[in-house]
């Protein structure tokens, strides 16, 4: 995992220690551990949503995460803030773009929900199109729910904020969905800043 961090991040990337558990947490998870999962408290059937300080090295984990899981279920981290701008650009076509479209086939096999990383939510503006404004993640999270119940549509979610502050963005349902919708994986409030 060091390795491929430096190939993805340069020379200076390294794992810090006291990430250890938070990382194998992770990495269980990815490779479908089922009986190490349940020892940690990790659903299976369940996405994960990684949250901590800022600069504790969200983003930078499940980039690298990703590559240990099977091809099918391998992800795209995708900044919330860039959803918002594509809305502003295309309109409610994004929604579905992220939810209802958000369908892979892989050799001959069937349609495959696609997995997304949705990097740094609830920071994102909520946007205007044609002077609709629209809290584009609460729809694209809501359309996702009904996926995961349905068919099985995996979503992974990093994060700054509290689940409290979550719920004043994005509301008590969305609160409730993401209960069910995803594995709490904490990094330590006094985590380091790892960019300084």
């Amino acid at each position: 995992m060091d390795e491929r961090g430096k190939i993805l991040f340069g020379k200076h990337f390294s794992l810090v220690e006291s990430d250890f558990e938070l990382i194998y947490k992770l990495l269980v998870y990815a490779i479908g551990d089922q009986e190490n999962a349940a020892n940690h408290g990790i659903s299976l059937r369940k996405g994960i949503l990684l949250t901590g300080p800022i600069g504790c090295g969200k983003t930078s984990l499940m980039q690298l995460v990703s590559y240990f899981f099977p091809r099918e279920t391998q992800y795209l981290v995708k900044p919330t803030r860039e959803i918002s701008f594509e809305f502003e650009k295309d309109g409610f076509a994004v929604i579905n773009h992220y939810s209802k479209g958000s369908f892979v086939r892989y050799a001959n096999m069937p349609l495959l929900p696609k997995v997304y990383c949705f990097d740094d939510l609830g920071l994102e503006q909520t946007p205007k199109y044609y002077g609709n404004e629209c809290n584009v993640m609460a729809e694209i999270l809501l359309n996702r729910y009904d996926l995961f119940v349905s068919k099985r549509m995996m979503t992974h979610i990093t994060t700054n904020l509290s689940a409290s502050e979550l719920e004043s963005i994005y509301g008590n349902r969305i609160r409730s969905r993401m209960r069910e919708m995803f594995n709490l994986v904490a990094f330590d409030r006094d985590t380091k800043d790892k960019r300084a």
